[in-house]
């Protein structure tokens, strides 16, 4: 009998433990309402790794293994391109971006090419074998005119189709695991092992590095609209530049949600909702500036990591993996 009763309490005490522990990694957040994305799948297995438009109507999505596919009708609906590229490699197209119909490709390995008539066709540009690092973020700035920067840091500018490029930095930040630029034209980086960050202005000669703001390891980190700076760390951390002019000034850490599964991006849509996404289709928003949260119904049905959020004056995309995609849907807004 005390055989009996002892196997039924340690029955009873791994169920209780089961659920205490499972309530520690429970969401606890409530779901929106509504929600203003519509899942497309865009029937490829290679993941969507940047979005660019020539206008309201047409554009790019390109990513790994060599995808690129062509939308006429705003992101409704995609449809797959090729491109002239060797057989024997597989690219993965990182970066892309549109001013008007002159549009530049960046992707590795070292494949950068560009375009005079929106995309109709995409004439591959040869890049200096001593280039430091590989292609990583491309912006178009006009006629022939372009900045390229590197996964190491280095960023050049051409003002000639591509033809030459000059160095803006002296000295690269070193290799990064994620590279971002502002709209004056400034560059903050997260080094490859996420130990630190650095940021670059027109006009210095080198990177200057930034401590991280805790011993949580940094997973990516950007612009937000006012020009400060947002960080995503390890542990699900989300901490805003809370002192304009001062890059080592942070919130306290913000975090949401502890469900195993961190943050990759941030953004902030034209009403000023906090949006952020993640791993197992986390994707979030915030309505008061980070105080509270809600989950979103559409992301949390995706069977993708949320890697990128896209937003511009007329779009928006968050971009998953596997052919996973959401598309802004303003009628649903």
């Amino acid at each position: 009998m005390t055989r009996l009763f002892s196997s039924l309490f340690n029955a009873l005490l791994v169920l209780v433990l089961g659920i205490s522990l499972s309530g520690c990694v429970a969401t606890k957040l409530p779901f929106a309402t509504t929600s203003p994305w519509q899942a497309k799948s865009l029937d490829t297995q290679a993941n969507p790794l940047d979005v660019a438009f020539t206008d309201h109507d047409h554009g790019f999505l390109v990513g790994s293994n060599r995808m690129i596919q062509e939308t006429n009708d705003g992101g409704a609906s995609w449809n797959p391109r090729s491109l002239d590229l060797p057989d024997e490699e597989n690219f993965r197209l990182i970066s892309i971006d549109f001013q008007g119909d002159e549009g530049w490709i960046a992707g590795q390995p070292g494949l950068l090419m560009h375009s005079t008539d929106a995309g109709q066709n995409w004439p591959r540009l040869f890049l200096d074998t001593k280039l430091p690092g590989e292609p990583y973020l491309i912006t178009a700035q006009g006629r022939n005119a372009a900045e390229l920067a590197t996964n190491v840091g280095a960023v050049y500018a051409t003002d000639d189709g591509g033809a030459s490029w000059d160095a803006k930095v002296t000295d690269a930040a070193g290799a990064v695991r994620d590279l971002r630029r502002g709209d004056d034209g400034s560059y903050v980086s997260v080094s490859s092992l996420g130990n630190f960050y650095a940021t670059w202005q027109p006009g210095e000669a080198v990177w200057q590095v930034h401590q991280r703001a805790s011993s949580q390891r940094l997973q990516s980190i950007g612009y937000r609209p006012d020009g400060n700076l947002w960080m995503l760390a390890r542990g699900a951390q989300i901490r805003l530049n809370d002192e304009p002019g001062n890059l080592e000034s942070w919130s306290k850490p913000i975090i949401p949600i502890t469900n195993g599964y961190g943050y990759m991006d941030m953004a902030w849509d034209s009403e000023g909702k906090i949006w952020a996404g993640g791993g197992n289709g986390t994707l979030l928003v915030s309505e008061d500036g980070g105080e509270s949260w809600q989950l979103d119904p559409v992301g949390d049905r995706q069977p993708s990591n949320f890697t990128r959020l896209v937003f511009d004056a007329d779009h928006a995309f968050v971009l998953g993996e596997r052919g996973n995609l959401l598309r802004w849907d303003d009628n649903a807004v």
